[in-house]
């Protein structure tokens, strides 16, 4: 069955929205990441082409005009989604909980990084998805460009601080390679030509090691 038509207009959702609301602000929030949920969700089952205001209080059940009270553009929608998926991420990759390099070495490096990305792969592989949604969107819509390269500059700049703290010379270009060899890893293995064969967290782990031992040899942490 084809996807829902888009709305004709490029602002705003034209379903009848609920009364102003008098929910606490706790209320409000929950409600906003009820709707950025399901928003991903769609992303991740239907495409962009799948994600309209009706679609998402049908699949988040909600009344309808809900997500329009929360988000009323379609602009809106999406930048809420690009900073629920943020959040999200960030809690699957959790960078800022890995063990310190100064004091582990390479190989807490290596097994940390390993494991969030299989984390990406495997039990978050829906949020992956809809990750490519929204980027593949933010090179046609620069509204969308300036949220969703905020969103990600956090995860640069943490793996940025993890190999300078290994040593790096280049910290730069070596953040490049290592998000370039896990987003291509991603990719093939979600929605690629490997999207059959999940590589077992030992073989991220060897590719991590390879990788890593290229940029820094022994890897000798700065004290």
């Amino acid at each position: 069955m084809p996807a829902p038509a888009e709305r004709t207009s490029p602002t705003a959702d034209t379903s009848p929205a609920e009364p102003p609301s008098t929910a606490s602000p706790t209320e409000r929030a929950s409600r906003a990441d009820r709707v950025a949920d399901a928003a991903l969700a769609l992303l991740a089952a239907r495409g962009m082409r799948g994600l309209t205001h009706r679609a998402v209080d049908e699949a988040a059940g909600l009344p309808q005009g809900s997500t329009s009270n929360v988000a009323r553009t379609r602009q809106a929608l999406l930048e809420l989604a690009v900073r629920r998926l943020a959040d999200r991420e960030g809690r699957v990759l959790a960078l800022h909980e890995m063990p310190d390099p100064r004091t582990g070495g390479l190989d807490a490096l290596v097994d940390g990084l390993a494991l969030a990305t299989h984390r990406a792969l495997t039990g978050n592989r829906g949020l992956t998805l809809a990750r490519y949604e929204l980027a593949l969107e933010a090179t046609r819509r620069p509204e969308l460009r300036a949220p969703f390269d905020a969103a990600g500059a956090r995860f640069r700049d943490q793996l940025g601080a993890l190999v300078t703290a290994m040593g790096s010379p280049e910290p730069q270009r070596h953040v490049l390679s290592l998000v370039a060899w896990a987003d291509g890893l991603m990719f093939s293995c979600v929605a690629g030509t490997f999207h059959t064969r999940i590589p077992e967290l030992d073989e991220v782990r060897a590719g991590l090691r390879e990788l890593l031992e290229g940029m820094l040899g022994g890897g000798k942490p700065v004290v």
